[in-house]
């Protein structure tokens, strides 16, 4: 069997929870699976409804990760059919024992700005103490490997698996009306999926919807998600008198933000690095994909993995809104998007999670 031991999980969403998500329950059709979790809002009715066993950890953010250390110390020394740990993060294995980690084999993944630390900084120290104890690294990208060796992680322990998605997801008719009565009868209908925060670029793509308004004044720009940039976002909507085009969805549920998806022309998120956060992939780019929808992308970060320029979206400087203008006005000019989607939904079948769970599993039983 296998552990996996978490920070980030469901109910919660985001990025790294669905791919922690998409490993439990796509192993688990292969292994036994035991999941060590943090506890939130909803995790009861979620964990009964799921094939595999979730230990749920609560108490305070300090406290949790030595309890949950604890926890599976003493649940692997009790459990001798244990073959392997998948930890969602350097800090969610630093607290387990090295002698734990030595005895099987232990995968940490990496992401992007969790590791993009000062060289010599106490935050380095810890990352890399934390990971040596892990025998494979996984990056989530090239751009992400690339970025770990630059921060002293040995290159022979890392290897890129790119986070999957499920190819076949049933939508509710119910959320796909919803989704068409959101869009009502605007065109081009635009999303954005995204923890709202500066890296996203939102701001800039607001900017370049006001100009873009001037050619496609019915379009309808969809921004899903919450964080600090809320309120700055709602109020540069409004300062550009965008209020009939852009609508502000903060809590939607994973059914109604598949249906938005798939019913969107095409999807933008052109990240940037801020400070030191730095998109390491963008597993919402092949969620896209995969229902025919063409992204804008950032130049910097990972999504080049998730996006082939100019053939299935277009990756474009995402701290100019000019650059993200041109690249909408490219996407919809003799209906572009359309063909790019068909790409998209090509490309996309790399990352099913049939082709990337056997990666894992690979790596677990070397």
């Amino acid at each position: 069997m296998y552990i996996i031991t978490t920070r980030n999980f469901p109910p919660q969403v985001g990025g790294i929870q669905t791919l922690m998500y998409g490993i439990a329950k796509n192993l688990s059709k292969l292994k036994e699976v035991k999941v060590f979790a943090d506890d939130f809002t909803g995790s009861k009715d979620f964990d009964a409804k799921q094939n595999f066993s979730t230990e749920r950890v609560r108490g305070l953010k300090f406290i949790r990760k030595f309890r949950k250390a604890n926890l599976i110390n003493n649940y692997i020394s009790e459990n001798k059919k244990v073959e392997g740990i998948i930890s969602d993060h350097w800090k969610s294995i630093e607290k387990i024992s090295k002698n734990v980690c030595n005895q099987i084999n232990t995968i940490c993944l990496i992401h992007g700005k969790e590791i993009n630390h000062e060289n010599k900084s106490p935050l380095l120290i810890r990352m890399l103490n934390s990971l040596e104890k892990s025998k494979y690294i996984i990056a989530n990208s090239e751009f992400t490997k690339k970025l770990a060796i630059s921060k002293g992680i040995p290159e022979g322990k890392i290897h890129v698996i790119h986070p999957g998605i499920f190819l076949e997801e049933n939508i509710s008719s119910e959320n796909l009306e919803k989704a068409e009565a959101i869009y009502a009868k605007g065109k081009p209908r635009i999303l954005t999926v995204a923890r709202l925060d500066k890296r996203k670029s939102i701001d800039q793509t607001l900017l370049a919807l006001k100009n873009f308004q001037s050619k496609y004044q019915d379009f309808i720009y969809v921004v899903c998600g919450d964080g600090e940039e809320y309120d700055n976002l709602k109020r540069l909507s409004d300062n550009l008198d965008l209020n009939q085009n852009v609508i502000f969805l903060s809590d939607i549920s994973q059914d109604l933000k598949n249906a938005l998806i798939k019913k969107s022309d095409i999807f933008v998120m052109p990240s940037i690095q801020f400070e030191k956060s730095v998109e390491g992939f963008g597993i919402v780019y092949a969620e896209a994909a995969k229902y025919g929808v063409p992204s804008i992308g950032g130049l910097l970060g990972g999504a080049s993995d998730a996006i082939q320029n100019n053939e299935t979206g277009i990756l474009c400087d995402g701290e100019k809104h000019e650059e993200i203008y041109k690249a909408l006005i490219e996407m919809f000019t003799n209906d572009k998007f359309k063909i790019m989607g068909e790409k998209a939904k090509q490309f996309s079948e790399k990352f099913s999670w049939d082709n990337q769970i056997k990666k894992y599993l690979n790596l677990l039983e070397e």
